[in-house]
Order: structure tokens, then sequence, then C-alpha cells
């Protein structure tokens, strides 16, 4: 059985974790998977994707057999080397950074439990929405291992220092309420999926090009130094202004109607 499904329409692409049976524990086809579904919506038409699960969870971390299998493998070869993400990740790496990579933002509706490879996952998204009973954790302290998903990358961005440490020596689930209260989560809804379609409709309703534009622009100004940050903010813009994608925002402005893009 297929791992992930990928449905793209009004330029919304929604990715589905599909493997429900197991709380979409994430097997070494899972992750394949994830890292080709990736690949297919940045080579798409998207302006944004929502990342979802089946059955009762978003994804509920590894699979542990999975994980047992690597035991008694040399680790430094089959961990260490950068092997994806142009020389910058190893496969597990991928899994989340890929999405964080992507051009286009990302919004992930989370329920259920989100575990583990499933938080790190989350991690990659711009936005995340949660229904009120989720769970969360950093789980992999509890298995004797440390984040090694682009966790380390992700979480530091959203949450104060001592949030992320109990976060990670505890390795204990947190509420939806707690997680959006230390930044983990960005809004609880009743419904996640329904709500992350909602606002993937109303962001793919934009200029394309101001999407990624913003998207790059946002993550220059969460890593780069404040004068960077000024020339990034310059070169964006002057690549926007006046182009017939931007003329064609500011004539639907005025005249009360969707923009059409070309």
């Amino acid at each position: 059985m297929a791992r992930i499904e990928v449905l793209t329409e009004d330029h919304i692409a929604r990715v589905t974790l599909t493997r429900p049976d197991k709380k979409n524990a994430m097997d070494q086809e899972m992750i394949d998977a994830l890292i080709a579904a990736a690949d297919q919506v940045a080579g798409s038409n998207a302006r944004v994707v929502v990342l979802s699960g089946q059955g009762s969870a978003f994804c509920a971390g590894i699979d542990l057999a999975g994980l047992g299998a690597m035991i008694g493998q040399d680790m430094q070869a089959l961990i260490v080397p950068r092997t994806h993400g142009g020389g910058t990740t190893n496969q597990w790496q991928e899994v989340t950074m890929a999405w964080h990579r992507l051009p286009v933002p990302v919004i992930a509706a989370l329920h259920g439990q989100v575990f583990g490879a499933g938080m790190q996952l989350a991690l990659g998204a711009d936005i995340r929405l949660a229904a009120p009973d989720t769970m969360l954790a950093v789980m992999e302290l509890k298995w004797g291992i440390v984040p090694d998903m682009g966790g380390m990358v992700l979480l530091p961005r959203l949450v104060r220092s001592d949030v992320m440490r109990r976060l990670v020596y505890t390795a204990a689930p947190v509420s939806a309420e707690q997680a959006e209260r230390w930044g983990l989560v960005t809004e609880i809804a009743a419904d996640p999926l329904e709500a992350a379609m909602a606002l993937a409709a109303e962001i793919a309703e934009k200029s394309p090009k101001a999407i990624r534009a913003a998207k790059t622009l946002m993550e220059t100004a969460e890593t780069a130094a404040p004068d960077a940050v000024l020339m990034a903010e310059a070169e964006a813009q002057a690549g926007l202004l006046g182009t017939p994608e931007q003329m064609e925002v500011v004539a639907a402005q005025f005249g009360k109607r969707a923009p059409v893009f070309k």
C-alpha cells in the first residue's frame, strides 16, 4: 500500500500520510515516499501545501521495527554522510528539511499523536494547526537517542531555550493547548484539516511569485545578519514591483475581483 498520497487541485497540494493502521509510523517506505512527494510538489504548480495524516494520528513516530533493523550496522557510515539536500542532509533529515526548503508555504494539519519523527516532520511546516486533542512530543530520548531529523535546526526558532530543553530532556507529550502557548502550534482548530484547506485557499489566491519571494525572504530574516536581510528585502522587492504579475494584483484590488495569473 502506498504510504503517501499527493493530490493537487486549485494550486493546493494536499499531501497525506496513508498508513493509518500503524498511526502513520514512519518506515523506510514512508521515508522514501515523503522525500519523493516533496520533490514532486516542488516541481508542480502548487502555491501552497497541506500536510496531514489519515486515521487516528498525524504520525506516531518512527517505526520501531525499522529502528531495530539498524542495530549492528556501522552507524557512522549510515548516518553521517550527506546524501540528500544537495549535500546537506542524510535521508532522515531530508524527510523534514525537504518540506522546510519548499519554495511555497506548507501547512500541517495535526491530530492525535504527533510524536518523535512526526513532531520533526511537523516542524518542517510553515504553519501548524492542531485539533484540541492533539498530543505532541519530542520523543527521541525515550529510546535513548536524540532528535535527528532536522529538529535541532527548526525547534530553536519556535520555542525558548528552556522549553526546548524540557521537551527534549523529558520526551513527555504535551497538549495542543500547552504547545500553542509555547509556540509549537500556530493555533488550535476543531477541524485542523478543514481549517488548513481554508487557509491554503486564501494563500493560493495571492501572487505566486510574491508567495515564493516572501518565503525565501523570511528564511533569510530568520538566519542572516541585519545588513543581509535589508539587502534581501530590497532585492526581492525590486524583482516584484512593476512586473505584469504584480500589476495584475493591483488591477484586481482596484477592480474588486480575483486576480488572474498566467
